[in-house]
């Protein structure tokens, strides 16, 4: 039996739990876990009213740490929220406290599986998660840049008018304002990328993508249903046992940070080696370091 636990029914994470009813998902069992349990509750009430239009036959109920016992994958979207004019990393201090007492209740229930991380910054609460779990580096994947290379994707399909699945590019680095974009190897189809778009193309394309979050939050409050989508994408890789590349955030000498990687069931098989560029290798240790500092590594 596949069962998802989401710890955190604020926006990232009923995104994600819509995304589990509404797309086709190898699950059975979904859990709402939430400090506030009439909102755990209520939002499990409302997506059982779903049920019947859904492609799965899911249950879906609130409960608590407990549940995390015999989870596949425990999802943590819980956390302060990025407000206006904060960075992803300002909220390091916010959401390590909060993660350390997550943690300790769901390590305390003998889970032994996937965590899967959405709370910024990312890279950091991975890391966090890796830290204070004790599981193998393996088992816990943060979101990363994933969301950051569908934006590119969206943008470059519009841009050619093709399919976004059509688009080979990746974001990779932090998943926050370090991030850069991996040029050298970005392809449609066989054709590089490179080659069809200017200097000034790529660094204004590159920016869309780095300031989407900051634009979306200024419009919004909050972004939520693309990391949705990302969240649902990481969780196919891993219920079908896919060896999917995705770029998440994973463990890399003592830090973890987004590079293609190899997920399937048992998480991340490995990393994809994939060639930089000089520039893109100084930038991928730029971002390194930035998230390796946040953490006082």
């Amino acid at each position: 039996m596949n069962k998802i636990v989401i710890i955190g029914c604020g926006n990232v994470g009923m995104s994600y739990a819509y995304a589990l009813i509404n797309q086709k998902c190898n699950i059975d069992e979904l859990v709402l876990i939430d400090q506030n349990i009439d909102k755990a509750n209520g939002e499990a009430m409302d997506l059982n009213h779903s049920i019947p239009y859904s492609p799965n036959n899911i249950i879906v109920k609130s409960g608590d740490y407990s549940e995390c016992a015999d989870a596949t994958i425990v999802m943590i979207a819980a956390g302060a929220n990025q407000n206006v004019g904060e960075t992803r990393l300002d909220l390091i201090h916010k959401n390590t406290e909060i993660f350390k007492s997550i943690i300790d209740k769901v390590m305390a229930t003998g889970f032994n599986s996937i965590f899967l991380i959405a709370t910024n910054p990312v890279d950091a609460m991975s890391y966090i998660t890796y830290k204070y779990s004790h599981l193998p580096a393996s088992q816990i994947i943060g979101t990363g840049t994933s969301l950051d290379t569908a934006r590119l994707r969206y943008i470059l399909s519009r841009r050619f008018e093709i399919l976004p699945q059509n688009v080979h590019a990746y974001v990779l680095g932090e998943h926050g304002d370090s991030e850069f974009v991996a040029w050298s190897s970005a392809m449609i189809g066989s054709v590089k990328i490179d080659s069809l778009l200017s200097q000034k193309e790529k660094n204004n394309i590159s920016k869309e993508v780095r300031e989407s979050a900051y634009e979306i939050i200024k419009k919004k409050g909050n972004t939520s249903y693309g990391i949705g989508m990302c969240l649902l994408r990481i969780t196919n890789a891993i219920l079908n046992d896919e060896n999917a590349i995705l770029t998440v955030s994973a463990f890399d000498h003592n830090v973890y940070i987004s590079s293609p990687c190899i997920i399937n069931k048992k998480g991340i098989k490995r990393r994809l080696k994939i060639e930089l560029t000089e520039e893109e290798q100084n930038l991928y240790n730029k971002s390194k370091d930035i998230i390796r500092n946040s953490l006082g590594n």
